[in-house]
């Protein structure tokens, strides 16, 4: 065993065990949380995918076959993990858990198919690649573009560096699935090692980052519901809170469908760095979106079980409200009360 070989087999094990070690601390304190069960089932597919690039997998066998659905996995379930985190959602959809399925049982096809170039091992594998391409650019641009209304300090500075390694390692990888067969004829493992060592960096880094985060920046618990009420004559602990709040309730900016967090700071004269803390650290919410959904969906709800209101149609009322559109309406009124409008206003109104 070569030198290389030796640090390699090391900074694997390494790897592997902070990963473990990460997914303990989620198992432990944060379970109930969505975002963190996928962050345990991410940890594992990246360990198989670390192991199912070593010298171990070089043998066909069921367990290596197990790593290897594993590790076909692991662009969905960051996917999965970059969109239920970053976005602070509570649940996985169906279709988008369908589509990491999918993805799995490709995987299956490509390592039971032939290698030899039978046609259904080619079709496979091109859909493998395609699926790796997808998830990535899916789970990349649901990082960035989101990162304007996101609160938690900690996690935005993560967002630009995730971006950066994830986006150059997969299409490293990429690149090499699809040149290797002919610059490597013989099949060798070798580049593919090279590039998990690689990968090895990413995940040291990615653990780091994580485990120094505070356990409030993690998984925040769920934002009190906003009830359109006006401010309490008694002043609060923090004057910008106060002005926030009674801004909101005088003003109702969360009407405007493009409101950002710089155009609120800017109405409020105050910097946009001490509106992000204010927002997350006094009022609880990780979300800017969140923060003004939560008022968009008072305001919904009050017209919903309003009987003057009945024959208001439900579109015309979330628009008024400040959501853009029905699909992003449905979805967040859907989460937040486990029920559609529809069903919402037939409840209140009897």
């Amino acid at each position: 065993m070569t030198a290389f070989e030796h640090i390699d087999q090391m900074t694997r094990g390494g790897s592997i065990a902070l990963l473990v070690l990460w997914s303990w601390i989620l198992i432990r304190d944060h379970w109930q949380d969505v975002p963190a069960r996928l962050a345990v089932a991410m940890n594992a597919a990246i360990c198989s995918y670390l192991l199912v690039t070593s010298s171990l997998a070089d043998q066909r066998s069921i367990v290596n076959l197990l790593f290897a659905l594993g590790a076909g996995a692991t662009p969905g379930l960051f996917w999965l993990f970059a969109k239920a985190w970053f976005n602070d959602e509570r649940r996985v959809t169906a279709v988008s858990a369908m589509l990491v399925g999918l993805s799995v049982v490709n995987t299956l096809v490509v390592q039971l198919s032939h290698a030899g170039g039978g046609i259904i091992n080619l079709v496979s594998g091109v859909l493998f690649r395609v699926f790796m391409l997808a998830f990535a650019a899916a789970a990349l641009w649901e990082v960035w573009r989101s990162r304007e209304g996101d609160l938690v300090e900690r996690r935005r500075r993560i967002r630009p560096l995730l971006v950066g390694v994830v986006a150059v390692h997969v299409i490293l990888i990429a690149v090499l699935e699809v040149a290797e067969p002919a610059i490597f004829p013989g099949g060798s493992l070798e580049p593919k090692r090279v590039i998990a060592s690689g990968a090895l960096l990413a995940v040291f880094g990615f653990c780091a980052a994580m485990l120094r985060m505070r356990q409030a920046d993690l998984f925040g618990a769920a934002p009190p519901p906003v009830t359109l009420v006006k401010p309490a004559a008694e002043p609060m602990a923090d004057p910008l809170s106060e002005r926030l709040l009674r801004h909101m309730a005088t003003h109702m900016p969360h009407r405007d469908e493009t409101l950002s967090i710089a155009k609120l700071a800017a109405e409020l004269g105050e910097q946009e760095y001490r509106l992000r803390r204010t927002i997350n650290g006094q009022l609880g919410h990780r979300n800017f979106t969140a923060f003004l959904n939560g008022y968009r969906l008072a305001e919904v709800k009050a017209a919903l079980a309003d009987a003057a209101q009945k024959d208001v149609p439900i579109i015309t009322i979330a628009l008024d409200a400040g959501f853009g559109s029905l699909g992003p309406f449905n979805r967040a009124f859907r989460e937040a009360e486990g029920m559609t409008p529809s069903e919402y206003r037939a409840r209140m109104t009897g």
